[in-house]
């Protein structure tokens, strides 16, 4: 990986580390719609990796691979925030379910069921299903969460410390905004739960947590849609309700 002059080669580097950007590229591509294509993502992961290369000093403290992976995932979170990969209509009609999951929630007391949102909608529960089957990919955090043009001041200002560091992303994970999460996932409806357990910790795929909950991979990416959907109406009442 060194020349004879002792300098690294930046070739090598990236040939070597080539392997590494597919293998994200893939494991993210998982995650989202299949309108994302993986070379757009293993193309955007190049240039996180040749990034990673002209910044990476041996004193750096930490292993060059720990290093890149940060570049590598970064350039590709870049390149999905640029290319809009959720259509808006989409986002418009995860932001109805999330208010009508609001709506339920103040009235009933308790997480509403498929059911009653569906009625709350005015949309049949095969209706309402299809529409979370589209949204596939809906995240908990969007990069226009961090300025939202219609209003002064989005919900997630509400989550970051008076003492802010300039990076919105690190302000939220060691402020309030972590405990707002876990809250958040402790009340989901268990099956919701246990979804996001299999997903998030256990790194199952779709077709997997189908195989363990007994339902078909589609229905996993619409219970997937609904619990962050209530996820993100649970963040959203207890940032403006002050309760964060």
């Amino acid at each position: 990986m060194y020349t004879a002059s002792g300098k690294s080669d930046k070739n090598s580097i990236l040939t070597e580390h080539a392997p590494l950007v597919k293998r994200l590229a893939y494991q993210l591509k998982a995650r989202l719609p299949p309108s994302v294509e993986v070379d757009d993502l293993v193309q955007a992961g190049m240039i996180g990796l040749l990034d990673a290369v002209n910044r990476y000093e041996d004193n750096h403290g930490a292993q060059f691979e720990t290093y890149a992976i940060q570049r590598i995932r970064g350039a590709m979170l870049d390149e999905l925030r640029s290319s809009d990969w959720l259509p808006r209509g989409v986002r418009q009609n995860m932001r109805k379910i999330e208010n009508a999951m609001n709506e339920m929630q103040q009235k009933l007391g308790r997480p509403p069921l498929e059911t009653e949102l569906a009625k709350h909608l005015k949309l049949t529960l095969i209706d309402y299903q299809e529409l979370l089957g589209e949204s596939g990919g809906h995240q908990l955090l969007y990069y226009e969460d961090f300025h939202d043009a219609d209003t002064k001041e989005h919900f997630l200002d509400h989550f970051c410390s008076d003492e802010r560091s300039g990076d919105p992303l690190q302000d939220l994970l060691h402020g309030d905004f972590r405990d707002a999460v876990i809250h958040a996932i402790n009340s989901l409806p268990e099956r919701e739960k246990l979804l996001m357990g299999l997903y998030y910790e256990q790194e199952l795929n779709l077709k997997e947590i189908g195989a363990v909950m007994g339902v078909s991979e589609s229905r996993v990416s619409q219970l997937h849609s609904q619990a962050v959907a209530r996820l993100r109406a649970s963040l959203r009442e207890r940032a403006w309700t002050g309760l964060a």
